[in-house]
């Protein structure tokens, strides 16, 4: 028997977790409201955006198809972190941090996201994320909260976050399938 590539059975993962989340979200009915988040800081329990003035240290996060560098993160109360983040990928990725729970509840905004035409597999459609979409106010979904940030093959971006409380925290990518695919990582607390 031939044994394939990490690479390769990745790419398998997604490609049928692409397939498989929009028959199950399709079955769930509708997601919830309008969208992602208010962006507001206090929408958070875990943290809030941070102030550049208290970076305590930056790390980086490479970002390749259906994986980050990392697995795992240290962090420490308090502290204020900086994330680089670089896709070297072929796909659109997500940096969030959140519980799984929260990540579960934006994988359903994100296949929403997605059927919409708002976010393809290698990029967002500007004209498209800002389109009234119905619901309360007739509001835009919009991908802008304070603990998130889509980042395009071959770019970088950052992230500045203040660790506050720590129920379970991970960082993960929520596009259809990244997740399931092994595309989540874990914020290890260090007294």
């Amino acid at each position: 028997m031939k044994l394939v590539s990490p690479a390769f059975h990745h790419r398998l993962l997604f490609l049928a977790a692409m397939l498989i989340l929009p028959i199950g979200a399709a079955l769930a009915g509708p997601g919830p409201g309008p969208g992602h988040g208010t962006g507001s800081p206090s929408a958070f329990s875990s943290g809030a955006a941070g102030k550049e003035a208290d970076v305590t240290r930056t790390v980086t996060v490479v970002m390749r198809d259906t994986l980050f560098n990392k697995r795992e993160i240290e962090i420490r109360p308090g502290e204020t972190v900086r994330f680089i983040l670089k896709n070297k990928g072929e796909f659109l990725h997500e940096f969030n941090i959140g519980s799984s729970y929260s990540h579960a509840k934006h994988q359903k905004e994100m296949i929403q996201m997605m059927e919409m035409g708002m976010l393809t597999p290698t990029g967002v459609d500007g004209a498209k994320m800002n389109m009234p979409r119905g619901g309360i106010g007739n509001l835009p979904m919009v991908h802008a909260d304070a603990n998130s940030v889509l980042v395009k093959p071959g770019e970088t971006k950052e992230l500045t976050w203040k660790f506050i409380k720590f129920p379970n925290l991970e960082f993960a990518c929520n596009l259809p399938g990244h997740y399931q695919a092994g595309m989540v990582g874990r914020f290890k607390v260090k007294g």
